[in-house]
């Protein structure tokens, strides 16, 4: 039986404050959205748990900012494990909900069983790219890969390229509910200093791994003293309670932080959703010539392209393709 607190909370983020320690937050439970993400690739259970926990760091950082439009993580590494990107579009309207979608590159022949799934990124980078659309300058921060996870390479990321001290308690794998068949479920906390905490942190010579600025390079004082105390009350989460569907956001707030002044506010409703189309691949190859639409084309008279996001498989027309098309998608004289 699937409960009804239990559909309210699945796929939404919920925001809050603790008023007292200064420290913004989110709470993160993932259910259909990772599930959808999953299920448009075959990917081996490691590449799965990295895509699962890139898509709940995404899901809450996503939701801190107020995006216009697109943010995305993109993790590179020369392991086994290439490449891991996501995308997180804010919502179009009030009340809408947001839309992730996420991906993964990897070798195959180079996967090794039993290594821990970070362990294949190796060494490379994490990136954050922020797009609000058109007539703007995107946005690209990046650290090298450290730390024992994801969720380290986004704290690293925030402390050296935001100097905003940041924590995240993460959660993620399959799961069986009574009555229901098995699927993925992920959830997570994220704690973060509000961004006025020391704007005069030097940016050099951190105490970090590989000298990357930590929390403790950001906040002295009482700052320092209320973020390690937010973290002390963070480190008793149990993972029932981060993914279990018994234990609300809201109830899991209140025994984790009832002394901190907490403040909630209303949580976004989050879904899988893909933005690849016919029209957008056709303009991605606008910039080509028709000798170069040639050279893609396949021996049955057409051009296919495949969404590595969702599955998609779209096939074009050559003559429609490129700025010496001849033809319209519709089939009409250009």
């Amino acid at each position: 039986m699937t409960t009804l607190s239990q559909i309210a909370w699945d796929d939404t983020v919920l925001p809050f404050q603790l008023d007292k320690a200064d420290i913004r937050g989110r709470v993160a439970r993932l259910d259909g959205v990772l599930e959808n993400v999953l299920r448009q690739h075959n990917y081996p259970a490691a590449i799965e748990a990295l895509v699962a926990e890139a898509a709940l760091l995404t899901a809450m950082i996503g939701q801190t900012i107020d995006l216009r439009w697109k943010l995305s993580l993109q993790i590179r590494g020369d392991g086994p494990a290439r490449i891991i990107a996501t995308d997180y579009y804010g919502p179009t309207a009030e009340g809408e909900p947001a839309r992730i979608r996420a991906w993964a590159s990897y070798d195959a022949d180079r996967l090794v069983e039993g290594v821990r799934p970070f362990d294949l990124i190796g060494k490379g980078y994490f990136a954050v790219l922020i797009d609000q659309g058109e007539g703007t300058v995107p946005y690209q921060g990046l650290t090298p890969i450290a730390g024992e996870s994801l969720s380290d390479c986004a704290e690293a990321y925030f402390a050296q390229s935001e100097q905003l001290p940041t924590r995240f308690a993460l959660s993620y794998g399959r799961s069986t509910l009574a009555g229901r068949s098995e699927r993925w479920r992920a959830g997570g906390v994220m704690l973060q200093h509000m961004p006025k905490a020391s704007p005069f942190v030097a940016l050099e010579g951190g105490s970090g791994e590989g000298g990357l600025l930590s929390a403790s390079d950001l906040l002295d004082g009482d700052e320092g003293e209320n973020w390690t105390r937010a973290n002390l009350l963070l480190d008793t989460v149990e993972e029932l309670e981060l993914i279990g569907p018994t234990v609300q956001p809201t109830d899991l707030l209140v025994r984790l932080f009832h002394e901190e002044g907490t403040r909630v506010y209303d949580p976004q409703r989050v879904e899988f959703g893909c933005t690849c189309s016919a029209q957008k691949v056709r303009q991605s190859l606008s910039i080509y010539s028709a000798k170069d639409i040639r050279y893609m084309t396949t021996p049955e008279g057409t051009v296919t392209a495949d969404c590595q996001f969702c599955g998609a498989h779209y096939v074009l027309d050559p003559l429609t393709l490129g700025f010496e098309a001849t033809r319209t998608p519709e089939g009409d004289d250009a």
